[in-house]
């Protein structure tokens, strides 16, 4: 991947985000299946801003491309994202935004993963979800239906069961996951986790080490004045 191409994914993910969580405003307004579910205006908008950590206005954004059922992904929610969290994110200096990316033919579990997050974003409970999913990976990876592990988790993250449940099995939020993947894969992004960093991109659970000269390079770019 270029690098022009690699700074390209940023608009072009947020927007197919924002536009697959805009189709489902109209839910009420086309013919549905019995077993649909109606997602409100505001639930909608949540489907992307709910995955979003961070300052608006951070001078760098991070998109981070992830399977829940990756084992890498774990490693680098486990030993990273705590750091980026406290030196850079809760400071201001980096918008976090996490991206589908489920490998069905590598993580059978994955797709039933992430259908369940973003219906747990339409309740703005994704980031709880998020880290119960991972920190829960070892218990529900090698099931042969992992979506009553699932429920349970939702009981201890506060959702709505009954809310989650119509979201879930009408599938509510598979478009959305779908374009998100389809435009990854189209823009090089193939493999979990994958990080586009403002026109670059980083593969794989990079420790700390690698993030921090990366980031302060950049965050000192577009913070200095002038001359």
């Amino acid at each position: 991947m270029t690098p022009r191409r690699a700074g390209a994914v940023l608009a072009a993910l947020l927007l197919t985000a924002a536009v697959a969580a805009a189709s489902l405003r109209s839910t009420d307004e086309r013919p549905t299946s019995p077993r649909a579910t109606t997602i409100g205006q505001d639930s909608a908008d949540l489907l992307l801003a709910a995955r979003i950590k961070g300052d608006p206005d951070a001078p760098v954004t991070v998109l981070e491309a992830s399977d829940f059922q990756c084992p890498y992904c774990r490693v680098f929610w486990q030993e990273v994202l705590p750091v980026l969290e406290r030196e850079y994110i809760s400071t201001g200096k980096i918008r976090f935004v996490f991206l589908n990316l489920p490998l069905p033919s590598l993580h059978e579990n994955a797709p039933a993963a992430h259908e369940f997050a973003m219906c747990a974003a339409a309740q703005d409970r994704f980031w709880p979800i998020h880290d119960l999913l991972y920190e829960h990976q070892s218990a529900w990876a090698e099931l042969d239906d992992a979506s009553p592990y699932f429920f349970r988790l939702a009981g201890l993250a506060g959702l709505d069961l009954t809310a989650l449940q119509e979201c879930f099995e009408a599938g509510a939020v598979r478009q959305l996951i779908q374009e998100e993947v389809q435009l990854n894969v189209r823009s090089g992004v193939r493999s979990t986790p994958s990080f586009v960093i403002e026109g670059g991109l980083l593969v794989g659970a990079q420790p700390i080490e690698v993030w921090r000269p990366i980031l302060d390079s950049l965050i000192a770019a577009r913070t200095t004045p002038d001359d």
